[in-house]
């Protein structure tokens, strides 16, 4: 089984089991972030998109730094828990529908930590260096387990196998917006998630993974 750490993949600190007023202006941040670019946000629009004073967001946080700090805390904990928390099954159990249902689960769950990273990563902040770090880092382990168990295609280039998989969902969280308009529904529902996980899924064990003369994986 692929084993990893969740915190040590996508590090943050411990959250309080209730939420109180400071969620509710880290979650404000989180979403002005998302839309605005963390550059473009400043307390006084937490405030308001919060609905408290500027003064109650300097009270609880000090400064921008330590409000962004806890909204990246809030992300990789989201981030991690989601993909991380739990070993991704070893063969014959399927390791690849498996992560895909962890990632979806972020969009139908959080999707405001999904729009965070998207605008993160186009941004080319800090944290969307540690997010990618970390997913190539499960990635990596899962392909590697898949080739310890001969499934993967003769001649995979194995630095491919474990970013492609990336790219195709990290470009599907910043392309959303368009990728949307040529959807019968957003992509955020239920029907349309399950249609992309499917393909992307098929997409990969078509192209990488060993099949009999049948057509079936091995």
């Amino acid at each position: 089984m692929v084993r990893v750490d969740p915190q040590s993949l996508f590090p943050f600190r411990a959250d309080p089991a209730e939420p109180s007023t400071v969620d509710r202006i880290r979650d404000a941040a989180l979403r002005c972030f998302a839309t605005r670019g963390v550059s473009g946000t400043s307390l006084r629009a937490v405030a308001e998109a919060a609905d408290v004073s500027i003064g109650l967001v300097q009270h609880h946080f000090g400064t921008k730094a330590r409000l962004v700090s806890a909204v990246e805390d809030h992300v990789l904990r989201v981030v991690g828990e989601a993909v991380a928390s739990t070993p991704l099954p070893a063969p014959p159990e399927d390791s690849l529908a498996e992560l895909g249902h962890r990632v979806t689960s972020i969009m139908t769950d959080h999707p405001e930590v999904v729009g965070y990273v998207g605008r993160a990563m186009v941004d080319g902040d800090a944290i969307a260096s540690v997010i990618f770090d970390g997913l190539v880092t499960v990635s990596a382990a899962q392909w590697d387990q898949l080739a310890d168990h001969g499934l993967l295609s003769p001649g995979t280039d194995r630095t491919w196998a474990v970013l492609n998989p990336l790219i195709l969902v990290i470009g599907t969280v910043i392309l959303r917006a368009q990728i949307d308009r040529h959807l019968p529904e957003p992509l955020a529902t239920g029907d349309q998630l399950r249609r992309w996980d499917d393909s992307v899924a098929a997409l990969l064990r078509r192209g990488l993974l060993r099949h009999d003369p049948d057509g079936a994986p091995d």
